[in-house]
């Protein structure tokens, strides 16, 4: 039996499942709950314990990952009454991706009930963070983050304290930003040198090696390049963050023209019937606004 003290994750997504594995794989014992059965189904499959609600994950575990779509339902888990239950006996690591104003008032209201509260959310796709390769940016105490050094560290490679919450929310939308931007510039370059006949897959690795060089080459190129996409990170999901980036920087007075223009890539995506593909799709996106000659 694990000496370790079991660890309760609300939402078995791409990235819940993800984190589930860490756990388990760290020796944690596992205890999930997820609104879709197929999804816990899949948590006993990996060897955690499935639980009927979100309350049951509260009663089994001090600790409790929250990774669920969005800021509604973080609020939802741990403030209704229909939600996890909690107490001044536990502790949440959220690695939504929120809005940081709400969070920031979440933080404050949670600071009051005695629940120890911990914003996380993770630099990386689900592949990644499988693999041990996420990035936590962390909103909260310090002291509470030292506390949880064991879980963290299960979760993830490194963790960045960037102060009080909401600070890892606003540091994970402009990280975001980065991203997404690096997929369309990389898709888009991809197109280019294909509509000028150049065999792709060498390609890549030659802008590997350029200076133009980004991480998506690494993690989205060959399914680009190959048309693989098999999600690690739902096209949804980028229109989300990207909506919530636009929501904040309207508030701080900062405007976002290359972000208004993903976002016209990815909702024609979405048009298209991609929304539950890899983000790695606006490639055929790109590929659609080829011009025919002839």
């Amino acid at each position: 039996m694990s000496a370790k003290p079991p660890v309760g994750v609300i939402g078995l997504g791409l990235i819940g499942t993800s984190l589930a594995q860490r756990l388990l794989q760290a020796g944690f014992p596992v205890a999930g709950y997820d609104i879709a059965a197929d999804r816990r189904d899949n948590l006993e499959r990996l060897g955690g314990t499935a639980c009927a609600s979100a309350r049951a994950v509260g009663e089994r575990c001090q600790d409790v990952v929250l990774a669920v779509f969005n800021t509604d339902q973080v609020e939802f888990v741990l403030e209704s009454p229909d939600g996890a239950g909690l107490n001044r006996e536990h502790r949440v690591i959220c690695t939504s991706t929120c809005d940081p104003d709400r969070i920031e008032a979440l933080g404050a209201r949670l600071a009051r009930r005695g629940v120890r509260f911990l914003e996380c959310p993770l630099s990386g796709n689900s592949d990644q963070i499988a693999k041990g390769n996420g990035v936590a940016l962390v909103g909260g105490d310090r002291a509470a983050m030292q506390a949880a050094a064991p879980v963290l560290d299960a979760l993830c490679r490194q963790s960045h304290y960037l102060g009080p919450a909401g600070s890892g929310g606003r540091a994970k939308l402009a990280v975001n930003l980065v991203g997404g931007l690096n997929r369309a510039v990389l898709a888009e370059g991809l197109a280019f040198a294909e509509a000028m006949g150049l065999e792709l897959a060498p390609f890549l690795e030659v802008m590997k090696d350029s200076a133009g060089y980004s991480r998506a080459m690494d993690t989205r190129g060959m399914k680009m390049v190959t048309g693989d996409y098999t999600p690690h990170a739902w096209l949804t999901q980028s229109l989300k963050d990207f909506t919530l980036m636009h929501e904040v920087a309207a508030r701080v007075g900062q405007e976002l023209p290359l972000a208004t223009q993903y976002v016209q890539i990815v909702e024609s995506c979405i048009a298209h019937g991609e929304g539950q593909l890899d983000n790695s799709v606006v490639m055929a996106e790109m590929r659609r606004r080829r011009r025919r000659t002839s």
